[in-house]
């Protein structure tokens, strides 16, 4: 079954876009002093295309059938199964590592509740599987996927620090909406 198409990326000076470069840049450089612009990038671009709910479920089975369990997922990679071809693994890693850094870093609460998997004897650690995953997809270093095998590689490498980074980043969308601070901006003409 054909995948559905993606929804139009968000131009990279929406506001949104803008909002969230500097506050993972701020989080991942200065905050927890991850001096790796591509990285704050990444996550940035990652947080914007995941604000359309069809990026956040984009990987689908066999039956068209929207996958939002991290077990289900992994089955889906696997090239030995169910993925088409390598190129089919890659697509669903790089999901999975961007699926669990997502609400690892964002929503901790909804990995509490959906900590388990639909997968019967399968247990899943989501930032064991989110490194994993990446690290995978860093392993496909030729031909097209050549050029950003080094980012996936560091993403892999500094996974923990990235969720910490969007905790932060969490945090600080948080005391944007705390009426103190409109106040205050206000006050000194920025906001």
């Amino acid at each position: 079954m054909p995948q559905p198409r993606p929804p139009a990326a968000v131009p990279e000076d929406h506001p949104l876009a803008v909002l969230f470069d500097r506050l993972c840049r701020k989080a991942l450089l200065q905050d927890v002093a991850l001096a790796d612009p591509d990285l704050a990038g990444y996550m940035a671009h990652l947080m914007t295309r995941f604000t359309h709910v069809d990026n956040v479920y984009r990987i689908r089975d066999a039956m068209g059938r929207r996958l939002d369990d991290v077990g289900e997922m992994l089955l889906e990679s696997d090239p030995r199964t169910r993925a088409s071809s390598f190129d089919r693994e890659r697509e669903v890693r790089r999901h999975i590592g961007d699926y669990t850094l997502f609400f690892l870093g964002l929503f901790p609460e909804h990995v509490a509740r959906h900590a388990t998997t639909r997968v019967p004897d399968l247990f899943v650690n989501w930032a064991h599987v989110g490194r994993e995953s990446y690290r995978i997809v860093a392993a496909f270093n030729v031909g097209p996927y050549e050029r950003e095998a080094v980012l996936f590689a560091r993403l892999s490498d500094h996974y923990d620090t990235c969720v910490l980074a969007l905790n932060l980043v969490k945090r600080d969308l948080a005391s944007l909406a705390d009426p103190r601070v409109r106040w205050l901006r206000a006050a000194f003409g920025e906001g």
